[in-house]
């Protein structure tokens, strides 16, 4: 029987060279995340959130430490292997969208699905059935320069969790939006991710986002308090 926690980050350090000088973006950092669990971490500009998520996903490795996804350790695999890790288990939603502009909605959405080597139909016509989830349905031949910010980020939403990933990471989602599309916004990615039943970790500095988590902390220092700790002493 496994006891372990679904995400675990172990000591996790990050370092980078500015000039002649070592700057700590995260040290030695721990963070247990349970299955279907929604943590929001907030943080400054600049305070390593988006370092943390890039950790998270594989795209970057740690200086030292452990980063454990259902029993994986991503810091023990090299890039290629953490890029084959990612594509099958992760979906991820940036602040700027990062839509491909030279493929319509439908087809970013499919992209995920495709690079996965997906060639079974019903699985296919997920994309399809996740743009109706997020509104879009009816927009799946437009590409990106035609939509809205709140749509591009709707397909964002949608290609993200198309391939049925058992972990999304989501980085300052509705910093590009204004209030009320951001608000529509966060409303539907919670519903989505719920619903499916999967893991969320989100990084931003707005905490309005707070009342979607089940758990708040503050990345600071290089480290990650409980906010309800940090209110208490501020």
């Amino acid at each position: 029987m496994k006891n372990d926690s679904y995400i675990q980050l172990k000591k996790l350090t990050k370092r980078y060279s500015e000039g002649d000088k070592i700057r700590s973006v995260l040290d030695e950092l721990d963070l247990s995340v349970e299955e279907g669990e929604m943590v929001v971490i907030l943080g400054r500009s600049g305070s390593g959130k988006s370092t943390l998520l890039n950790l998270v996903s594989g795209i970057d490795k740690p200086d030292s430490g452990k980063v454990i996804i259902d029993g994986t350790d991503l810091a023990e695999m090299d890039e290629k292997h953490r890029t084959l890790f990612r594509r099958n288990n992760i979906g991820f939603v940036f602040q700027s969208y990062n839509l491909i502009p030279t493929l319509t909605a439908h087809e970013n959405v499919l992209l995920p699905l495709k690079l996965k080597g997906t060639t079974d139909q019903k699985l296919l016509d997920k994309a399809q059935q996740f743009l109706e989830e997020v509104g879009l349905g009816d927009r799946g031949d437009s590409y990106p320069d035609r939509l809205s910010g709140g749509e591009q980020q709707r397909v964002a939403i949608a290609r993200a969790l198309a391939h049925e990933p058992m972990l999304i990471l989501a980085d300052e989602p509705t910093g590009n939006l204004d209030y009320e599309t951001g608000r529509i916004i966060l409303e539907m990615l919670n519903e989505l991710v719920r619903e499916n039943g999967r893991t969320i970790i989100l990084a931003t500095h707005d905490r309005d986002i707070c009342k979607f988590a089940d758990r708040v902390l503050e990345l600071k220092g290089g480290k990650l308090q409980d906010v309800e700790k940090i209110s208490e002493v501020s």
